[in-house]
């Protein structure tokens, strides 16, 4: 037995119901007034019970009306959010990549050409964020995180490891000497963890007192490169300034980060062409990245 009654009475009843009146919900639906009453007046007769009481020339709704109109809102939510959800999962021709901002930024933006260059069939949509959802309901293909890689119902490779370096500007007027003069000069806070690399230059427990602080990396590091302060960062984020000369780094002194990146995908796209031409240009971009990194490390080192 079919319960479902027509979609447009239910669009005129929440219509209604929402807007307070027939004539605006005319309006809001694009339809005559004779219109909405006709499907009021069919719903009503589908349903076998009254939604509306006439109070003077106003249509309020009853007890019932009003259950029905909060279920039917809920309901057409749903199914308008369903809806925009199938329209923008990724198509075979499209390729749709999540990444930290910072990454996407710093690393992600400046190779990709190469990777269109070689697959030029693909359409590609670069998203930033830090979470997960996008990839679990599918709005997404492929993520590029960091952490443990250790994520619940999602396949991973692991890209690149990173090192946490203390940079400023190259042409800072009071650039530290060494690490022992670090305490003198403006620092920028980060959100990435100080105690390694404050061990590693030999300054013990000390903790820098911060005049400027940002919880986002692209915002420390456009404070660095206006001669705002020094600020501790991945290498995976400067090495590009420093091999170019426009950054420095204190004391040469790098450390490893705790965590590294991966890149995670669900497993519906296991097998995807998309999925295997992206997984293996990112290894090979990275594994270059990485070892252009350890060179920089080793050579501060030496």
């Amino acid at each position: 037995m079919n319960t479902l009654p027509p979609l447009a009475a239910l669009r005129a009843f929440e219509a209604v119901c929402r807007l307070g009146s027939v004539v605006r919900a005319a309006d809001a639906l694009a339809v005559t007034h004779s219109a909405i009453s006709h499907q009021l007046a069919a719903l009503e007769d589908y349903l076998g019970l009254p939604l509306f009481e006439r109070q003077g020339r106003r249509l309020v709704p009853t007890e019932d009306g009003r259950f029905y109109a909060m279920k039917i809102r809920m309901a057409l939510g749903d199914v308008a959010e369903v809806t925009r959800a199938l329209q923008t999962r990724p198509r075979p021709n499209e390729l749709k990549i999540a990444t930290l901002p910072s990454f996407g930024m710093q690393w992600l933006m400046a190779r990709l050409p190469d990777f269109q260059g070689r697959h030029p069939q693909y359409r590609i949509d670069v998203r930033a964020g830090i979470g997960f959802d996008d990839l679990h309901n599918g709005q997404v293909d492929v993520a590029l995180r960091m952490g443990s890689g250790d994520w619940d119902g999602l396949q991973v490779t692991p890209l690149l490891p990173d090192w946490l370096v203390l940079v400023g500007r190259a042409d800072l007027a009071d650039f530290p000497a060494s690490a022992a003069d670090v305490a003198a000069v403006r620092l920028i806070g980060t959100m990435e963890p100080w105690g390694h690399w404050a061990q590693a230059a030999g300054l013990g427990e000390w903790q820098p007192d911060y005049r400027l602080s940002c919880n986002d990396n692209n915002l420390a590091q456009q404070a660095v490169a206006g001669g705002q302060g020094l600020a501790l960062l991945r290498l995976s984020l400067v090495l590009d300034d420093l091999l170019a000369g426009r950054f420095r780094a204190v004391a040469g002194v790098a450390v490893p980060h705790p965590l590294s990146y991966w890149l995670a995908w669900a497993p519906r796209l296991a097998g995807s062409p998309k999925l295997h031409h992206f997984r293996d240009w990112c290894q090979a971009v990275a594994t270059r990245s990485a070892d252009e990194m350890r060179d920089w490390v080793a050579a501060q080192e030496s």
